[in-house]
């Protein structure tokens, strides 16, 4: 049995001990569990989503995803979609289903929503059309803050109109896609219409 004497003088040196073990660890975030698993609760599940997205009462747009995992933190609760999302952008935000003109499609491989920040994070070919200007965007990555209704990104964009091809890094766009700024353009090419695959 350790006297008093003999439990002070070791106690520093397990501090020491611990607080280097502590330092030599280093997690990458990739390697993280997810928040769902680390608290021993699973996700819910749904198939063929489908969601009114309104505000004041006017319908905005529609989105459709055929699978989505959604995780209940208190701190942090998101959605995810991982098997590809689409949505639908209307023109004006109409008051019914009757009057509905879709002016702007929004597609991507994934999806995550974060709901405290009102915000969607969406990679893997990315794709933004405004159906009435025939504009599309194709890029990695991009951020849609639902509040601001703007799109954003830093990554590489490439953007398609009637008569041109424009490449830049950067780009801030409003949800329809009515206007854009390219926050780096880096070359552009002519084309006429018809040559043109978006």
């Amino acid at each position: 049995m350790l006297s008093v004497s003999s439990t002070n003088r070791s106690l520093p040196i397990l501090l020491m001990v611990a607080c280097l073990l502590c330092s030599s660890c280093e997690n990458n975030v990739k390697d993280l569990p997810s928040s769902g698993k680390k608290q021993g609760m699973p996700p819910e599940e749904a198939w063929q989503i489908e969601s009114l997205m309104s505000e004041g009462g006017k319908i905005k747009g529609k989105l459709k995803s055929p699978y989505m995992l959604r995780f209940q933190r208190a701190d942090t609760p998101y959605a995810e979609f991982p098997r590809s999302l689409h949505v639908d952008f209307y023109k004006d935000s109409v008051k019914n289903k009757d009057s509905i003109l879709i002016e702007s499609q929004m597609d991507a491989l994934y999806g995550k929503y974060l709901q405290n920040q009102n915000k969607v994070f969406l990679r893997d070919s990315v794709v933004v059309k405004n159906i009435l200007k025939g504009d599309t965007v194709h890029c990695k990555t991009l951020w849609w803050d639902q509040h601001t209704e703007k799109f954003y990104t830093d990554d590489s964009v490439r953007i398609y109109t009637k008569d041109k091809i424009l490449f830049g890094k950067g780009m801030e766009a409003d949800q329809n896609f009515r206007w854009y700024t390219i926050k780096k353009l880096t070359g552009s090419v002519l084309t006429s219409e018809n040559a043109i695959n978006k």
